[in-house]
């Protein structure tokens, strides 16, 4: 007999096995067992008459919810199983969070052991923690699977209620939920300022001055002894002087003038103050302040960051990687300072140890901070990791380092210069002891640069000093509109006004790109004319729940129900049922919306309104008797979409494209359009002969206005050949894409190799030898900055239908499989050491099955094994019991 031991993971697993005894077995149950019905499909035929069968609770008995095992998962039951029967004792040791716990209490419900139970927790994976761990197991806390429970009862209300609706009155396909409908508001929000936002120009002056050949710049500060106004003094909704400023507004006649009279007098230092500052290190990471600076520094987006942490976590290398704590064990601060003293110093240490208290909304203190695991914190150059995980782990090893030394020590310095009635400044700063700096500036990449961006050095200035003004420009300024949200600022917004939890706000952002309410540019978030949309509906007619205060209280209920403090049950009747309940008010509200109207967006100053149709949002106007419609492209976002755009929209629909010239070989005419994906050419008008002319798209950053009838006839003569290659006498040839230019060398049955022009070449002028060597560089993982090839990770063998290869490659979003032009995502808990030929052949069946196609191309072999499966229980019905 043995111990069977289950977590979540494969990864968990095998790092775990390396700390217990040899008669545990640990298992992976690869995440949640069982859910609520993610479709029809997966309800039980039991169940499918039940009025409330479409939302997978009965939310008339007590919101029992319908909990089923998805065919993904029954594989892994069955193993489970089989392990049992082995075990005198099973020890659930889930992740500590709620999740975890839920995760734990599904497999306690699922498997029934006849067998003692334990729930093992611990916050990290080191042979001290888990050994720790095995003495102090306790029982599942049924507060916390409680709020968990509620927490996945409420998404699926709220989504399950008001997504139906908003296919009803606005386009099929929406959804809405509890968190990633305020996250969406939020960005609207600022989306409507940056709309109401009214520009503002302004001029001031900078001099370079020199002393002793010694140079420095100085600012234009004050005229006449006012202020000279600065982008904070204009209010940015109406471009004007914020009432009440007392600023003199300088326009460019008056900037020159300025310049001319001043240029040549003396100027004289007036004062000079020095003042010592100190700087204190940031606290160690929680998920948010780590998602937000992996954003800002290492390029992952929320989701990424949560991927390379689990997986760091589950491989032993830090702490648990969900929590909102920046406490610190007592081990863990020796442990920081250690490091310090061992690589900085002992003048670098804190003279004491530093502890620091949340101070987000609604956090919770039972988890210490994200950190290097152990009793030494093991060096990032000694660790072998690689990639993302490399370098994931630097930035929390260096973070969790600098908390615990000495405060950087500054001297600021201040100098006034005045030239007649022209006031001036220059601020300086040196830095005197650069305590954490020399491991960790948040925001910045590389401590060395960040001591060189924040030192400002000023010659010795004096009282009475006159340096000379080497030069004076004058320095025109336009009044910005508010900066739209990046993932790190959203996260940080999102943290502050206590919507969500850390745990969540990957799946939030991942979530409101994937339903196309919000698009990604540059790491920028912008949102799409279908989210003005939605977000109108929901402000409207349902208010409370876009609300910011109201889902930060439901956060608190939830934190509430966690601890004991709060019962789940009376809060879901509350929320859901009577007069006021959210089913009622969807019922209510349903026949007072029209479709018309919540398919309109008016949007200020124009003359235009926005719909969302069929195939996207479009713009509608009323000529008369007539209306007129115009599609918008996809590229054109909500606040940039002004009057002029609107008239060059209409005028190609009622006069049709504008003529840039004749083809000179054709004889054919050129025209420029704007379509859904932005601008093109075509070449030759549509008619019933020619139904589809010759199209191409204007490269990035061409504006219609700018286009010669050269360039446009070099486009439309896309792709180039530019002959072979000299390896494989495969075709080359230059083109232009969705992406931008590329070069694209054909290989036949092997495939195609395609590599991104780069700035300064020319997809019309580009040769075969650039090509060539375009092609000899290693390919690039878009906007990540690392390398990929053509290379296998992993070889499977060949797939028994073609014989032709099964192989994994590593791509964008991490590993994946490949056979021929079908790519498939690892199946869930698999890495490079456990997939092997016939799980991925599994999830290329599985990929196949989902799309939606009449035809299948499977072996006699694999016919009979979905008949075999078909002929199964497709769901596994397990309710819970009655509290």
């Amino acid at each position: 007999m043995s111990k069977l031991v289950i977590v979540e993971s494969p990864t968990k697993a095998r790092t775990i096995s390396n700390y217990l005894p040899s008669d545990y077995r640990v298992q992976a149950s690869m995440g949640h067992v069982r859910d609520l019905p993610a479709s029809a499909e997966e309800v039980p035929s039991a169940y499918k008459d039940k009025p409330w069968a479409n939302l997978g609770v009965n939310v008339n008995d007590h919101f029992d919810p319908l909990y089923v095992i998805p065919k993904s998962k029954q594989k892994i039951v069955k193993e489970l199983k089989e392990a049992l029967k082995g075990a005198d004792e099973v020890i659930l040791a889930t992740d500590e969070d709620r999740e975890g716990e839920s995760i734990s209490w599904h497999l306690l419900q699922l498997l029934n052991p006849k067998v003692p139970i334990k729930r093992m927790v611990f916050h990290e994976i080191t042979r001290e923690a888990i050994q720790a761990a095995l003495k102090n197991c306790r029982k599942i806390d049924e507060n916390l699977v409680h709020a968990q429970e509620t927490r996945r009862i409420l998404d699926r209300l709220v989504g399950y209620t008001l997504s139906p609706l908003l296919w009803k009155k606005i386009s099929w396909g929406l959804s809405a939920g509890r968190v990633q409908s305020v996250a969406v508001r939020l960005i609207v929000q600022r989306e409507r300022e940056r709309r109401a936002f009214k520009e503002a120009k302004y001029w001031d002056l900078k001099a370079l001055l020199e002393k002793e050949k010694n140079g420095f710049e100085s600012r234009l500060v004050t005229l006449g002894g006012k202020k000279v106004a600065t982008g904070s003094d204009f209010e940015p909704t109406t471009g004007q002087i914020i009432k009440g400023r007392n600023v003199v507004v300088l326009n460019e006649a008056d900037a020159i003038a300025l310049k001319e009279r001043i240029q040549n007098k003396t100027w004289k230092v007036t004062q000079v103050e020095e003042k010592p500052v100190t700087r204190k290190p940031a606290p160690p990471f929680t998920t948010s302040t780590l998602q937000q600076e992996s954003n800002r520094k290492i390029g992952l987006s929320a989701r990424d960051t949560m991927r390379v942490a689990q997986s760091l976590y589950e491989q032993g290398y830090i702490t648990y990687m969900r929590t909102d704590s920046v406490h610190l064990s007592d081990q863990a601060i020796a442990a920081a300072r250690s490091c310090v003293a061992q690589m900085y110093g002992k003048e670098y240490l804190s003279p004491k140890p530093r502890q620091y208290t949340t101070k987000a909304k609604g956090a919770q203190e039972a988890h210490e901070a994200i950190r290097p695991s152990g009793n030494e914190f093991r060096l990032p150059r000694e660790t072998g990791l690689s990639g993302n995980e490399f370098a994931l782990y630097d930035l929390i090893w260096k973070r969790t380092v600098a908390s615990q030394m000495a405060e950087a020590r500054l001297t600021q310095v201040v100098v006034n210069i005045q030239v007649e009635d022209a006031g001036f400044r220059s601020s300086g700063q040196k830095i005197d002891f650069a305590g954490f700096f020399r491991a960790y500036v948040e925001g910045l990449d590389d401590p060395d640069a960040a001591l060189d961006d924040r030192e400002v050095i000023l010659p010795d200035l004096k009282v009475g000093d006159t340096p000379k003004c080497k030069k004076l420009n004058v320095i025109e300024h336009e009044t910005q509109p508010p900066a739209r949200y990046s993932e790190a600022s959203l996260v940080k917004t999102l943290e502050s006004e206590g919507i969500g939890r850390p745990s969540t706000y990957a799946s939030i952002i991942s979530t409101i790109i994937d339903r196309g309410y919000v698009q990604m540019r540059n790491k920028i978030l912008i949102p799409t004319f279908t989210a003005f949309a939605v977000v109108s509906l929901l402000e409207e007619h349902f208010p409370d729940l876009v609300d910011t205060s109201f889902t930060s209280k439901m956060e608190q209920t939830l934190d509430e129900i966690a601890t004991g403090e709060a019962k789940w049950l009376p809060y879901l009747e509350t929320f859901y049922l009577g007069e006021k309940g959210l089913e009622n008010q969807v019922k209510v509200r349903e026949s007072q919306i029209d479709p018309s109207t919540a398919k309109a967006i008016n949007l200020e100053n124009l003359n235009a309104i926005v719909k969302i149709g069929k195939f996207g949002p479009y713009i509608e106007v009323q000529l008369g008797e007539d209306t007129i419609t115009a599609s918008i492209p996809a590229d054109l976002t909500p606040s940039d979409l002004n009057p002029e755009q609107v008239e060059v929209l209409l005028k190609q629909k009622t006069e049709g494209p504008e003529q840039l010239g004749i083809h000179p070989e054709t004889g054919e005419p050129i025209f420029v359009l704007i379509g859904t994906y932005g601008p093109y050419v075509q070449l030759g008008e549509v008619t019933e002969e020619n139904k589809k002319p010759k199209r191409a798209s204007l490269p990035k950053g061409t504006k219609p206005e700018e286009l010669t009838l050269d360039t446009a006839v070099g486009l439309l003569s896309l792709p180039r050949t530019l002959g072979k290659h000299p390896a494989t006498d495969g075709k080359i040839q230059a083109s232009l894409g969705r992406f931008g230019p590329y070069v694209v060398h054909d290989q036949g049955k092997v495939g195609k190799e395609y590599r991104s022009i780069k700035a300064g070449d020319d997809v019309l002028t580009i040769t075969l030898e650039r090509a060539l060597q375009l092609l000899a560089e290693p390919k690039s993982t878009r906007g990540r900055g690392k390398t990929s090839t053509k290379e296998p990770l992993k070889e499977l063998g060949l797939h028994p239908e073609d014989n032709e290869p099964v192989n994994i490659y590593s791509g964008p979003y991490g590993a994946y499989i490949k056979h021929g032009k079908t790519n498939a995502k690892m199946p869930e808990g698999e890495t490079l050491e456990t997939i092997n030929l016939d799980k991925a052949l599994d999830a290329l069946s599985t990929k196949a099955s989902n799309k939606k196609t009449t035809t299948k191309t499977t072996t006699k072999a694999t016919t009979a094994k979905k008949t075999t499966t078909a002929k199964k229980t497709t769901s596994t019905r397990t309710t819970r019991k009655k509290a």
